[in-house]
């Protein structure tokens, strides 16, 4: 799994499934009575339901029975503006119309999403096929593709099942025997569609502006800054009753510039705005402002030193802390994964147990817009299972209480907390969202950087380490490698114990193992940082965010990073041409 910045990771519920399982595909009356009470205008839901009433009739004659069937429609427009050295060098719009189909064979308890052991075949969200609907046709041309599509499942459903009847018959007693699947209550929901709107020139001019002041500088290698618009459209519509049509448009801005020292190593820096609509970005100055403290920055970052391999206290900051939680636990968290025989699995024996200090709580809440001031990539109104948006408690006052549930449930946890995700392509597996640490206890930064040096000072260490600014980081949850993770920082500071200013370096990421960290974090601040980004894991890639406070780590270790071995440019850049430019 890997968490990336955003630029442009019982027993009742089964006697319950096994009760309702005969009678999931009667639902066709359902489904009618849903797509009267949404907007009959629509031509993709009228044509979903059109479809799907079609094939839950053919179904009722074929053996095996589906017993659930899913359409996600992805309605994808894309804006996409880029610049370099003062000029556009990207200027692009795209429409795609994207179908994905689940056809369940068998039932609740055992359909062919089960598991197969021992097979290095595709498991737990990968696999699926998107495909491609014309966005500018009739219904008609809508239910052709969804025709061909869902005879396309089934037939493969099918042939899955046997597989799992087969695997099951000749592999040992599984260790968790819930169901594969979930009922959840019918869900209708239906927002209007909204217009893609941008000023691509207003934009272009700002662009342009901004590169220019980029590539007037002699410490970078290069450098590019780049707006993308998109406005998604989500359709669900199930055999259960569910119809849900959701808009999700986004606004990334990102900033990227590289430099490369003498000795070869290429020093990356990023900022990235997100926002849900345009006046949720920065103005042109406050971009401007960040544009040259990243020049300025990135020139200390060509002289800074190298750190060498370490082993001690350190501060991560609030950004920095919120990776470290999605990569060392919220990937763990994620309740697939305890079904899988492969999975570590661990923090399955850790339930209702200490895991963290007294202090600290650990919440996913996708019903979050906003926090600390800033806009949050991984909100949403309904998962991708069809399931409202709920917050969940994982860990309180240090306790671990919940894993992320999807519609698959797991012992002990029979219930989806609406955390079922995935992208176009992909299945739904639970997933993150809006990951936050709260620290009951706090102090300032300025303190904690104190707190700190006495660490240093009671341990012998000359100094301690302040990781300000992350890339992203990734983790490994398998039991056949190491399970450990790892954590890319792009600004770390050394903090010496006897008080003598902060000494910028570079060079290392910083490397652990999960259960031995976790029981290090020994203090947080008031302050709190938001890191927006983009997490692929099994489902795809999925929009996440994690805030936490900054927070004191009695030892970390961090080993040097893998760097190139080629010299900087011969010559420098060409002299800049360009004045003071505005747009």
């Amino acid at each position: 799994m890997m968490l990336q910045a955003s630029t442009i990771q019982q027993h009742a519920a089964s006697v319950l499934c096994r009760c309702i399982a005969c009678a999931a595909l009667l639902l066709s009356a359902e489904t009618r009575a849903t797509a009267s009470s949404l907007d009959s205008t629509d031509t993709v839901v009228r044509a979903l339901h059109t479809e799907l009433q079609r094939w839950q009739t053919a179904f009722g004659a074929v053996n095996p029975t589906p017993y659930f069937v899913a359409y996600w429609v992805y309605d994808v427009q894309n804006i996409m503006l880029s610049a370099e050295g003062g000029a556009i060098e990207t200027a692009a719009t795209e429409r795609r119309r994207l179908l994905d189909v689940s056809v369940r064979v068998g039932s609740y308890q055992l359909d062919n999403t089960h598991i197969l052991r021992g097979s290095s075949g595709i498991q737990f969200g990968r696999g699926q096929v998107s495909f491609e609907m014309p966005f500018d046709g009739d219904e008609d041309a809508l239910r052709q593709v969804i025709w061909q599509a869902t005879d396309r499942a089934y037939k493969a459903a099918v042939e899955r099942y046997e597989k799992v009847l087969t695997n099951r018959a000749v592999k040992v007693r599984e260790e968790d025997t819930s169901a594969d699947f979930t009922p959840y209550p019918p869900q209708r929901y239906y927002e209007p569609p909204q217009q893609l709107q941008c000023d691509t020139a207003h934009w272009s001019a700002q662009l342009r502006a901004l590169s220019s002041e980029l590539a007037a500088s002699s410490a970078v290698l290069h450098s590019q800054i780049s707006l993308a618009v998109q406005l998604l459209r989500k359709y669900l519509v199930t055999s259960e009753g569910t119809t849900i049509v959701t808009n999700e448009p986004l606004w990334r801005l990102a900033i990227v510039v590289r430099a490369k020292a003498e000795d070869g190593m290429t020093l990356p820096l990023y900022r990235t705005y997100l926002a849900r609509a345009e006046q949720g970005l920065p103005s042109y100055d406050s971009l401007l402002r960040d544009v040259r403290a990243v020049v300025e920055l990135l020139a200390q970052l060509r002289n800074a030193p190298v750190l060498d391999s370490y082993a001690g206290p350190a501060i991560l900051s609030g950004r920095a802390a919120g990776v470290f939680f999605h990569e060392i636990f919220g990937h763990r968290v994620e309740g697939h994964r305890i079904k899988d025989p492969t999975s570590s699995q661990t923090l399955k024996p850790f339930v209702g147990k200490q895991l963290f200090p007294p202090f600290l709580d650990v919440v996913f809440d996708p019903t979050l817009h906003h926090y600390a001031g800033v806009e949050l990539a991984g909100s949403y109104r309904f998962d991708d299972e069809g399931v409202p948006a709920q917050r969940v408690v994982s860990v309180q006052q240090g306790v671990f209480r919940n894993f992320l549930m999807s519609r698959s449930p797991i012992e002990g946890f029979p219930q989806s907390n609406g955390h079922g995700r995935k992208q176009a392509g992909a299945m739904p597996v639970a997933r993150q969202s809006n990951l936050i640490v709260v620290a009951h206890q706090t102090v300032p930064l300025d303190s904690l950087k104190a707190y700190l040096r006495a660490e240093c000072r009671r341990t012998g260490k000359p100094y301690g380490l302040y990781f300000d600014d992350i890339a992203g980081g990734f983790t490994f949850t398998s039991r056949t490698i190491p399970n450990a993770f790892t954590v890319q920082p792009l600004v770390v500071y050394k903090v010496f114990a006897d008080g003598s200013p902060d000494e910028l370096v570079r060079g290392v990421d910083f490397i652990g193992t999960p259960l031995a960290t976790f029981s290090n974090i020994v203090a947080a601040s008031k302050e709190i940082g938001v890191f927006n980004g983009i997490c692929g894991a099994e489902s795809g890639n999925v929009p996440v965010s994690a805030c936490s406070p900054a927070l004191l780590v009695s030892t970390l270790e961090v080993q040097k990073k893998a760097k190139s071995q080629s010299k900087p440019p011969l010559l420098p850049p060409p002299p800049s041409t360009v004045e003071e430019v505005s747009p």
